[in-house]
């Protein structure tokens, strides 16, 4: 499978997951994948936002070239939204659930995505 085709599937796959995915893991996983404890609105935004982006990646995935900055958008908001809570779930002990749950998600997505993305474009 080339590399344009692997990226192709790595967006459904990843856009499926933002836009399903996350609500899920934050209902069974919730020291995982939710912040705060109780009653927080907090999903709700990062289901939003993340549906929204989620829905853009299935609709790169017909023409990754043509929008690839939606997709290093990803990688890097990836980056940097998973050093942030990183760096925030160590320094505080009621969310160090996120160092094995959201925090290597991200950071995988960006290593999937960015590796893909680097591979494709020097392909073409």
């Amino acid at each position: 499978m080339n590399a344009d085709r692997l990226l192709r599937v790595a967006l459904i796959v990843v856009g499926l997951i933002f836009i399903f995915g996350i609500y899920g893991l934050g209902i069974v996983w919730p020291s995982g994948w939710t912040w705060g404890h109780g009653h927080s609105h907090y999903l709700w935004m990062i289901i939003g936002v993340y549906a929204t982006l989620g829905v853009f990646l299935l609709l790169a995935s017909r023409n990754p070239q043509a929008h690839r900055s939606l997709i290093w958008f990803t990688v890097w908001s990836s980056v940097v939204h998973g050093a942030i809570m990183a760096a925030q779930s160590a320094s505080d002990t009621m969310e160090t659930g996120h160092l094995i749950g959201d925090v290597p998600a991200l950071f995988f997505v960006a290593i999937l995505l960015g590796v893909l993305m680097w591979r494709t474009e020097r392909a073409a």
